[in-house]
């Protein structure tokens, strides 16, 4: 086991929908009954090059206990969120032998082991009023739950807590995890899990369903990083409880930009006021877990075929993403329809990689947008000289947007070479420092001073050795009075690009 950090990227996979151990991508599955579909863990191991390949550093995997057998209104559990027997693994995904390797084979490849683990409820099959608590293990007496039964009220706290979540086929009767015995028992268990599976970090589910203080011990019982679902569209909702847990998945931004990017009417000033109030109420954003699908959710291309607007979110709620976006799945929740977006995010997470690398600052600069209209938005993350500014319309495709962005807003000197590395475009600001950002496509351009970028493979062609490291953030910033004639024709000097970049870099700059 070993800490999970916040830097890592997590490739989420619900492990019935992942990879099945024969390899069988044909094998019968009725996406629209909700059945149990084959994946493993031992198929999961077998996809490690695909998920390293993307550029993750971590494997998040869907709950791995013993979940209700049978199918009812409301399909089967091979979500894992339905538990029955927390001291036992679903057999479903795999024996504890196959999960122990799993997480072997993880830390072989340097690489982390999340788990999703469920603290809230049990589950079961009929009414609520009908539970035979005996069946779960090891909570098996009702005086475990929260009774009688009620249905959750969201607009009182109490209710969100004490009330049960499900339906009228699949209850999920809520334990009492104010209780001491409860939380005495939930704490030796997940200590155990961890150094049982060397789980590096936890998703929370249904934190929002248990009160706050409840977090805290268990954390420090399980010993690795934990982020909480606060399955809620308010910052000020949200924050409080990043007080009891390490962090929490970004559903406020959630919201925001699948309802700015999923239509080409979406309101791009909700998302600059949502991001300004999320930057300015988060306890620590670099934790907060950013994502554009879950098992919740619907697809986004459920709701706009426009791969271009994908894009735009994709690019937005960057690191932690779903198996859905990684191979441009359409249609709802678990429907396997290729659709082709996973170059586009490897070349995303290379340049997240490579610019935390060259400043490891650079993921704890706070994102904010520098510009916005009514159809147009533009962020910048970084330093001076190692930030990336990142321009978002939602126009959609084949259709064409352009700002000017001045060096007060990019941080870009005049006459800098910029590339946009979505197209390997590179581009040069004016004498004013003025960066002229169009895209022809729709879809989002994302600049970064071109030095940055050299040797590091992420636009090929015309590009020479890396450039030395820059200095620390901090020295950089308490430094105000850079030489403005570092421009980019000294950097360019000082680099080995070929012939056919010198002659176009002159080009471009021979009116600076």
């Amino acid at each position: 086991m070993r800490l999970l950090s916040a830097p890592a990227l997590a490739a989420a996979v619900v492990t019935d929908r992942f990879a099945r151990t024969d390899g069988s991508t044909t094998h019968p599955c009725v996406d629209s009954e909700q059945t149990y579909c084959g994946g493993t863990w031992q198929g999961i191991i077998q996809q490690l090059d695909y998920i390293q390949e993307l550029g993750a550093t971590a494997v998040w995997i869907s709950p791995f206990v013993k979940n209700i057998d049978g199918k009812s209104a409301d399909g089967e559990s091979y979500h894992g969120y339905w538990t029955k027997d927390i001291w036992n693994v679903n057999p479903s995904f795999g024996t504890p032998e196959d999960l122990r390797a799993l997480s072997d084979a993880v830390h072989a490849r340097g690489m982390y082991l999340m788990a999703d683990v469920v603290t809230n409820h049990m589950a079961w099959i009929g009414k609520m009023n009908s539970v035979d608590y005996s069946t779960f293990s090891p909570f098996n007496n009702a005086s475990a739950y929260h009774t009688p039964p009620c249905w959750i009220n969201y607009d009182n706290q109490t209710s969100v807590e004490r009330c049960w979540q499900g339906s009228d086929a699949v209850p999920l009767p809520d334990l009492r995890t104010e209780d001491g015995i409860v939380r005495q028992v939930f704490n030796n268990w997940i200590k155990r899990m961890v150094s049982q599976y060397g789980f590096d970090g936890l998703r929370l589910d249904s934190a929002k369903h248990v009160e706050k203080s409840f977090w805290s011990g268990f954390e420090t019982a399980a010993g690795v990083f934990s982020i909480g679902e606060v399955f809620h569209g308010d910052p000020k909702y949200v924050a409080p409880y990043q007080d009891y847990m390490g962090g929490v998945m970004n559903y406020p931004a959630y919201y925001w930009i699948t309802q700015a990017f999923q239509s080409t009417t979406g309101s791009i000033w909700n998302l600059r006021d949502g991001i300004k109030t999320l930057g300015s109420t988060a306890r620590d954003l670099t934790l907060y877990g950013s994502f554009l699908e879950n098992h919740d959710q619907a697809r986004f291309l459920h709701s706009t075929a426009d791969l271009a607007l994908l894009k735009h979110a994709l690019t937005l709620t960057l690191p932690r993403h779903l198996p859905g976006p990684r191979a441009g799945l359409q249609g709802r929740r678990d429907t396997l329809q290729p659709r082709g977006a996973l170059a586009w995010i490897k070349k995303l997470i290379g340049l997240r990689s490579t610019m935390s690398a060259q400043d490891g600052g650079y993921l704890f600069y706070k994102a904010l947008p520098i510009y916005t209209d009514s159809h147009i938005i533009a962020m910048r993350k970084g330093f001076d000289d190692a930030q990336v500014v990142s321009v978002y319309a939602n126009v959609g495709g084949n259709s064409t947007f352009g700002v000017a962005l001045g060096q007060a807003e990019t941080g870009f000197r005049p006459c800098k070479l910029i590339m946009e590395i979505t197209k390997c475009k590179p581009f040069v600001t004016d004498s004013s420092g003025v960066l002229q950002a169009h895209s022809g496509t729709g879809e989002p351009l994302v600049f970064v001073p071109a030095e940055r970028v050299m040797g590091t493979g992420i636009c090929p062609g015309g590009i020479g050795k890396p450039p030395p490291p820059p200095p620390p953030s901090r020295a950089r910033r308490s430094t105000s009075s850079e030489s403005p004639s570092a421009t980019a024709t000294i950097a360019f000097e000082r680099t080995d690009y070929n012939l056919d970049y010198i002659g176009r870099f002159n080009n471009m700059t021979s009116s600076c």
